[in-house]
């Protein structure tokens, strides 16, 4: 029995400490902050951790005044105006949408009962808005998962009120993917049958056959911890990425399934060199290499890549995706835990140290 415990609390250790211990290789060794020996992340122009930007992967100047604006305020009309004048065949509409869901529901945890109340006026005061119907239930959405335990009566019950403000949404905006793009989570904590989520992904790729945003979240209900298996992920990730076409970033698809796999505890030397990894990043840099620049959701892959990279001791090109995300950390891997600067900045550190372990620097790294 004492064996079982000791192995367990090794694994345990292994799970804490390897993410952070890289391996001699290369010249990285620890030392103390404020050693003259340390990396340091400013004399490459990064952002500190506490100005870093936790609700966007990258900059949208528009939704930050906008958002500045209505909780300045708490007005709605201008994420109304905002929303409308945004496309709806793109991805940046389910982005935007997000964000001012997100606002709304930070704000009514730092101020329960009261915050948010710009959102409230937004439904209350004009009904067939179609995009404060989309907010509505994205916010809904969110606040089940960050308010409910999974599976409890209180979860579901928000999770139903959910789906019924996304079908309202959809009415109103006939050609918006959105509102069934935010059901994708409905399905997942509602645990659609296969008939029922099918029914549903048909209309999203009736509408936007190619949305980044939209995969993503299917790929949640394929995974092994939903409703799904690693097998039934990798072949949905597989085949976007097969059908996709040139410059289209679901080329990136299938390291995404890689992530939402990752074992708890690695103890297998060499896994994020393995040929299942490998391939995976190869095929998001060829997405990131081959997308168009203003993609909304390059930012999005750019942020996994970092993770990946770091871990494949690949410092030259984890620096080169950092330059270009660095001030937002409002995407996967980082939102995943409970502090996502902290996290990201674990990493850049890292890459940081690693590339100027083995002779890189400020002067090295192109911009």
């Amino acid at each position: 029995m004492e064996i079982l415990l000791f192995l367990l609390a090794m694994c345990m250790l292994a799970a804490i400490v390897g993410p952070w211990v890289m391996r001699r290789r290369g010249g990285i060794r620890q030392v103390e902050p404020g050693s003259p020996d340390a990396a340091d992340p400013d004399t490459y122009g990064f952002a500190r951790q506490e100005e870093l930007d936790v609700r966007m992967p990258g900059p949208d100047q528009d939704l930050l005044d906008v958002l500045d604006v209505v909780q300045a305020t708490q007005d709605w009309r201008a994420a109304s105006q905002l929303l409308a004048g945004t496309p709806k065949e793109g991805e940046v509409r389910w982005q935007r949408v997000q964000a001012f869901a997100g606002a709304a529901s930070l704000e009514l945890a730092q101020q329960p009962g009261k915050g948010g109340s710009w959102l409230r006026a937004w439904r209350a005061e004009a009904p067939k808005d179609a995009g404060g119907a989309a907010v509505h239930a994205e916010f809904l959405v969110q606040q089940a998962w960050r308010s409910s335990s999974v599976g409890s009566d209180d979860f579901r019950i928000i999770l139903e009120e959910a789906r019924t403000v996304c079908g309202q949404a959809a009415l109103l905006a006939p050609g918006d993917p959105v509102p069934y793009v935010v059901e994708l989570a409905v399905a997942r904590g509602l645990n659609y049958t296969p008939e029922q989520f099918d029914q549903l992904w048909a209309k999203i790729i009736d509408r936007a056959p190619a949305h980044m945003g939209a995969h993503i979240a299917a790929l949640h209900f394929h995974c092994e911890k939903w409703h799904g298996s690693r097998e039934e992920a990798d072949a949905f990730a597989t085949a976007a990425a097969a059908r996709a076409p040139r410059g289209s970033l679901l080329a990136a698809l299938p390291l995404f399934a890689v992530y939402e796999h990752l074992p708890e505890v690695n103890l297998v030397q060499g896994f994020y060199r393995s040929q299942v990894v490998t391939k995976a990043v190869e095929g998001a840099m060829y997405a990131v290499h081959s997308a168009r620049p203003d993609d909304p959701m390059l930012a999005h892959v750019r942020h996994l890549l970092v993770l990946f990279l770091v871990h494949m001791e690949r410092w030259s090109e984890a620096m080169h995706q950092l330059i270009r995300i660095d001030g937002h950390v409002g995407a996967l891997p980082w939102t995943a835990g409970p502090d996502p600067a902290a996290q990201y900045t674990v990493y850049r550190a890292l890459a940081v140290a690693g590339y100027e372990a083995n002779g890189g620097s400020p002067a090295t790294l192109p911009h």
